[in-house]
């Protein structure tokens, strides 16, 4: 009977986790967690600053009006407001978008022109916000004002109704848009604080080797009749200032 009591299969073991255990272990490892996360951190600023290319943004806003010169017409606001739907889709087409690649001399598809282009309609308004993102703030500029030159034209010859107005241009972007430095240095000490907490975690959990008097009453299921004190630490360093506390009274007693 003890011996199948010793050599229980594994899968009927159960692992108890001491959450004020792992809270202490952690505390006293909170050294080794905040270098972690100020590696982490300092990688994550690293590769945002010298390997990652920095993106501009700006946009243009065109305002859409129909082929009548009413705008107080109920009939010609609600029309406009539905040719947004048809006018986004046009400023993306592949004519505009090829278009706009000849005439600043881009060297991408137009596929490739068309993910970087975002249209936006605020709050469902007859206003139409063309904004691009570029890796030069100069470029980010002439390729909404060019996109929203060459789309008007175009959608005015295709669908034989007033041009839609350029009533905002583009402006060269002082500051990058993306990636954002600050966020990501602070994601990577974040994530590198919470590896940390991890596997400090995982090897307290994983070590198996008994500790303490609770653990030899749950492990080993007896009971603790007697407790060894070490000798090798504390208790040497008490000797150890008592052999120094009686040198000194020696050699005042001598002196």
């Amino acid at each position: 009977m003890e011996l199948s009591t010793v050599n229980r299969p594994m899968e009927n073991e159960e692992i108890e986790i001491d959450l004020l255990q792992l809270w202490h272990a952690v505390k006293h490892r909170i050294w080794m967690v905040l270098l972690a996360g100020f590696i982490v951190a300092d990688i994550a600023f690293a590769v945002t600053k010298f390997m990652i290319s920095p993106m501009y943004s700006s946009s243009a806003t065109m305002f859409v009006v129909t082929k009548e010169t009413t705008l107080s017409s109920l009939a010609d606001l609600q029309m406009g407001t539905q040719l947004t739907n048809d006018y986004e889709i046009l400023i993306t087409s592949r004519p505009v978008l090829q278009q706009t690649i000849r005439e600043l001399g881009l060297d991408m598809t137009y596929n490739s022109l068309r993910d970087a282009i975002t249209i936006s309609n605020p709050n469902s308004s007859r206003m139409l916000i063309i904004s691009t993102l570029q890796p030069d703030p100069e470029l980010a500029k002439k390729v909404v004002d060019t996109l929203a030159q060459i789309s008007s034209e175009y959608i005015a010859e295709k669908m034989e109704v007033t041009a839609p107005k350029i009533i905002e241009e583009g402006e060269i972007p002082r500051f990058q848009s993306s990636p954002s430095i600050l966020r990501n240095t602070a994601i990577g000490g974040v994530l590198g604080i919470l590896a940390a907490v991890f596997l400090i975690c995982v090897a307290v959990i994983l070590n198996d080797s008994i500790q303490t008097e609770e653990d030899v009453e749950r492990y080993l299921q007896l009971p603790v009749l007697a407790v060894v004190p070490d000798k090798t630490g504390s208790g040497a360093k008490r000797s150890g200032a008592k052999k120094k506390k009686k040198n000194a009274k020696s050699s005042r007693a001598a002196s």
